[in-house]
């Protein structure tokens, strides 16, 4: 097959009434249950397609249908078996570029390539899926959940902007050995023969996600020094440091450019470039005092050790060490602190009464404790929060 042969397949597969162009779609390997063989623990995927390759997609589906198995229509997403026949049609297919496929290029094919030489050597079919994701509503299969987690931790995806409704009722809650998944019910069942032979496994967690660094490559230099600080969903924008200690990283939160992090980060919760998160301070998620509004904090801003964030602020701003500013949170302002945030927001309105939902994008604010009143007030922002370049 020549490469004008393969645009022309992409073509007429791209024009059939079965086929649906996918947003996302890859090949996994799969971990099933060590007692119960239909759960499947975990899906790893060596690379992940999103809103890209639409090529390979098509020649992939056409190779699924001409293997014997059927297209549904209709479906948000499909899970579909990997045969040694539907990867022969897909190297046939692919046939232009397989030598072509090294280094970052082509890296469907090189996907394909050595899927064909492990099934060859004996691997069973039955350990590998491709899933296939055409509209982004919630998802059916531990499959479709992990392509989304990788679409997510990748970058390939922005934050926030996936359906995971239901995700954990999908996944399976499992003993970690690293990356290997175990079931709990067979830990159990084989405690007594794994302690006495010596071969009970070092078990690093026990939860439905695993550690961010157990599917994901970090940017050369985003850093983190403890791989249980940064949960898989979580996306990690270079130039970032994750510090052991208080620090932490949920899924579907993450940074969005080099950012310092001694602090939590919790679920849906995204810091913008420049930023420190001080040692032991909170950015609240969704469902932990944020009246359900995800929290954003802009670029360049400082929360000190221990302060909490459970509403958004903008760029520039300083919350004190110990300060905790929530959607209802009393914040007082004298008549200079008003004149100077309302110079630097314009269109913005303050007065000397206000709450923490009302700071929401404004920036340039330093929240801090009145020591001798015990009120939490605002002023205008004196201090240029700036990163160590050598450490990002």
């Amino acid at each position: 097959m020549s490469k004008n042969n393969f645009k022309k397949l992409v073509e007429e597969v791209q024009n059939q009434s079965w086929y649906k162009q996918p947003l996302g779609f890859g090949i996994a390997k799969i971990d099933r249950g060590q007692k119960d063989r239909s759960k499947v623990l975990q899906a790893n995927y060596p690379f992940i397609n999103w809103n890209e390759n639409f090529g390979s997609a098509a020649v992939l589906l056409n190779a699924i249908q001409d293997s014997g198995q059927s297209i549904a229509q209709g479906v948000s997403e499909q899970v579909f078996d990997v045969t040694k026949d539907v990867i022969a049609k897909a190297k046939e297919y692919f046939t232009p570029y397989l030598d072509e496929a090294i280094g970052d290029s082509h890296k469907n094919v090189q996907v394909i390539k050595a899927l064909d030489s492990i099934l060859a050597s004996g691997a069973s079919e039955d350990d590998f899926k491709i899933a296939f994701i055409y509209a982004d509503d919630k998802p059916l299969a531990v499959e479709t959940v992990y392509l989304k987690l990788y679409a997510l931790s990748t970058g390939k995806a922005k934050l926030r902007a996936l359906n995971l409704n239901g995700a954990f009722g999908i996944l399976q809650n499992c003993a970690w050995a690293g990356n290997k998944p175990i079931e709990l019910g067979w830990l159990r069942e084989n405690e007594i023969e794994l302690k006495f032979k010596g071969e009970y496994p070092d078990i690093t967690s026990v939860d439905k996600f695993p550690r961010f660094l157990s599917h994901v490559i970090p940017q050369d230099n985003t850093r983190i020094l403890d791989t249980g600080k940064v949960r898989f969903g979580a996306q990690l924008a270079a130039g970032t440091t994750v510090m052991p200690g208080a620090s932490y990283i949920n899924f579907n939160a993450g940074t969005q450019g080099p950012v310092m992090v001694e602090g939590r980060i919790s679920s849906s919760a995204i810091v913008g470039a420049g930023s420190d998160i001080g040692g032991g301070a909170s950015i609240l998620g969704v469902l932990s005092g944020t009246d359900g509004v995800p929290v954003s904090i802009g670029e360049d801003t400082l929360l000190g050790a221990n302060c909490v964030a459970g509403t958004s602020i903008g760029n520039a701003c300083i919350i004190d060490a110990g300060v905790s500013i929530l959607p209802g949170t009393k914040i007082n302002l004298n008549s200079e602190a008003i004149k100077a945030l309302e110079e630097i927001n314009p269109g913005k309105k303050f007065s000397e009464s206000m709450k923490g939902q009302d700071f929401q994008g404004v920036n340039g604010v330093h929240f801090r404790v009145d020591s001798a009143t015990g009120k939490t007030i605002a002023m205008r922002s004196t201090r240029e929060v700036k990163l160590n370049d050598d450490l990002h």
